[in-house]
This record gives structure tokens, sequence and C-alpha cells, in this order.
């Protein structure tokens, strides 16, 4: 081999290393890792996340109801549940669907729903519970073909 420029052979650190045996330990059964030997469940559940998210939002903004800024909650609430729709579509929960297009009409910034703000505080605590319950209602089966990503 050539010698690169102001530098030892390639590998010569690995030349005149003697061989050691490996150590011997006692041989015992392998603890089992936690997931790589069980089976996958045929179903996912990729509604639960968007849910989790909008039930977050609407939570967390019960208390912009009566300000300007309730309309940014607005977009987020309607763009959650249109994820979830397609989900539940993609799931056959057409119950859910059902649930998930009357929240996106009702919290729908651009066609406002006359409500009185305390009723929006009280929907918005009845719809972020109707999120978590979709989002663990939905199941889509897994696709069977492996070559799909």
């Amino acid at each position: 081999m050539a010698a690169r420029k102001g530098r030892p052979t390639i590998g010569s650190s690995q030349q005149g290393v003697p061989a050691r045996p490996a150590p011997r330990t006692p041989t015992r059964p392998a603890p089992r890792s936690s997931g790589s030997d069980r089976e996958l469940p045929p179903y996912t559940r990729p509604a639960l996340a968007p849910s989790l998210l909008a039930a977050v939002v609407l939570l967390a903004c019960v208390a912009l109801v009566d300000s300007s800024a309730f309309v940014f909650a607005r977009w987020g609430v309607t763009v959650l549940a249109l994820i979830v729709l397609v989900f539940t579509v993609r799931g056959r929960t057409w119950w859910a669907g059902l649930l998930m297009v009357a929240v996106a009409v009702c919290w729908n910034p651009l066609v406002v729903v006359p409500v009185p703000g305390e009723a929006w505080a009280a929907l918005q605590v009845v719809a972020a519970a109707l999120f978590i319950a979709v989002g663990l209602a939905v199941k889509v089966p897994r696709e069977t073909d492996p070559t799909r990503s």
C-alpha cells in the first residue's frame, strides 16, 4: 500500500494487535426487548395525535372566547377537525365523521356562528372531550402491502 501524505498507511493502527479471545461469560437467556418480539396490531390510531392537540387548543383558549385572538383558535380547531375527519373517513367511523363536520362548521372562522360567550366556553370543553373520544374511537386498518411506505 502506498503511504498517504504525512499519514501512516491505511489500517496501520490495526497491524500488530494480537487477537484476544473473547472472555467467557456464563450463558443465560437474553432479556426480552420491549416491542421487537411483539406483533403489531392490525390497526393504528392516527386521529389520536391531532385530536389531543385540538383538545389542548380548545381548553387553552377558553379564556380567549370574547377576545379578537379567538379567531386563531377557531382556525386551529377547524383545521384539526378536518384532519381528524380525513382519518374518520379512512377508518370508516361515520358517526365520528359527522361529529367532526359539525365541529368544523361551528368553529369555522369565515362564517361565524353567533353563540354567546358563556355558551362558547361550555362548548369548548364539550368539544375537547369529543375530540378525545373520537381520537380513541377511530381505528384505521394497517396496509398489508409492504412495498408502500
